[in-house]
């Protein structure tokens, strides 16, 4: 899984803001900051508009850096995402984003943590088709 998956499952690769930031296109930035202004009811200039990805080393939005309440969730937990959290498909926060996209949730769902074995993988995925069996899904 691609490390531009953000804590909530959103693609980083297809923001605005980081093809902004990585192409330095301010004609870029200042239709986004536009956008974000009138949908989140804030002022938000096109010099706020400078990010490279909620999990990567680097620049970020100010809000991506410190107002994301689901972002400050996940790394508090010490999660890359919150596909690591047990709670993540019924969480409230997270809702706001996966409630409305679905392939953010499913990034999530197909999020393999870093560092997990190939083991920890395969009991996972055996406990998966398991309970799809004796639930009649498979």
């Amino acid at each position: 899984m691609s490390k531009l998956i953000a804590c909530c499952g959103l693609d980083c690769s297809k923001c605005d803001a980081r093809t902004a930031t990585m192409k330095n296109d301010d004609v870029l930035r200042d239709k986004v900051a536009k956008l974000w202004s009138e949908l989140n009811g804030v002022e938000i200039t096109m010099e706020m508009i400078n990010c490279e990805g909620c999990n990567v080393e680097g620049l970020k939005t100010p809000f991506c850096e410190s107002m994301c309440e689901i972002r400050k969730c996940a790394l508090g937990k010490g999660f890359v995402t919150c596909g690591e959290c047990d709670s993540f498909e019924t969480c409230e926060k997270l809702s706001m984003i996966t409630g409305n996209n679905g392939e953010a949730l499913n990034n999530l769902r197909e999020w393999v943590p870093i560092g997990k074995s190939q083991e920890e993988n395969v009991y996972e995925a055996a406990e998966i088709v398991s309970t799809m069996m004796v639930t009649g899904i498979l």
